[in-house]
């Protein structure tokens, strides 16, 4: 199944339709975020249809994408800029937050808006190809979708801040290393590798997949004694799914692949 949207397009694939296919479709802009384009990606992942259990997002053309659109941006009060951020907020959230996990296949400009688009799915894929900035500092902005949150999750509020004080860009491989993304491949292959993931992603328990996306995370910020606490509930949870009563009688009859450092 194929949808098209001036701004984007979905691609539903595999054995089982289980695999969504995201695609930034504004090359010519180095796939800039415009209102059009934020609105069409929170839509898609709200609407994503019951089969897909996992997806891939990347970018048509050169770059995975460059960030705000700055030619589409309009003067605001204080009032509708937060609303305009909160727009983002909610589209930000329906990846992170949605009901599959999300791969993203990176490549040349990771920027801005890019870089907060990539850092609200669950795991990034660089190529060789790929960089990763966030310029909002010398344009006299702060970043508004959700990046001030998540970033500093994934490379320390230090670094961060470094990126917005000084313009710093990270290539791909200092990326990777710092923890923006946790995949390096060759250029051109970034695609491959998530689609790879994904398809492997979305052969596990869905269950465990929504507990890895949305308990894990809370889990993380809680004080460790109800961090535990919530870790026992949701393993009690997890495990009394029929699928995975079924996946741990497989292993204990010899029928499951056992870990191999192959």
């Amino acid at each position: 199944m194929t949808q098209n949207h001036n701004q984007l397009s979905l691609q539903i694939r595999g054995d089982h339709s289980e695999i969504a296919v995201v695609t930034l479709t504004r090359p010519a802009k180095r796939n800039a975020l415009n209102d059009a384009l934020v609105i069409a990606l929170r839509d898609t992942f709200q609407n994503l249809p019951a089969s897909v259990r996992a997806a891939v997002i990347h970018g048509e053309g050169d770059h995975f994408c460059a960030g705000l659109d700055l030619s589409e941006l309009s003067e605001r009060d204080a009032g509708q800029g937060m609303m305009h951020s909160r727009m983002w907020h909610t589209a930000l959230d329906a990846l992170e937050k949605g009901q599959v996990p999300v791969v993203a296949a990176l490549h040349g400009a990771v920027v801005g808006g890019g870089l907060e688009l990539a850092s609200a799915c669950h795991i990034r894929v660089a190529d060789e190809s790929a960089f990763f900035a966030l310029p909002e500092g010398s344009r006299g902005i702060f970043v508004g979708g959700g990046g001030s949150v998540r970033v500093p999750k994934l490379i320390g509020a230090a670094r961060m801040a470094d990126m917005m004080f000084t313009g710093r860009v990270y290539k791909a491989a200092e990326a990777e290393r710092i923890g923006l993304a946790q995949y390096l491949v060759p250029a051109g292959s970034a695609f491959d590798k998530a689609f790879e993931l994904a398809t492997r992603i979305a052969s596990n328990a869905p269950l465990t997949n929504y507990a890895l996306m949305h308990a894990l995370p809370r889990i993380a910020e809680q004080p460790a004694d109800h961090g535990l606490f919530t870790e026992s509930l949701v393993a009690a949870i997890a495990q009394s799914a029929p699928e995975a009563k079924a996946r741990v009688r497989a292993f204990l009859d010899g029928k499951a692949a056992k870990v191999s450092k192959d």
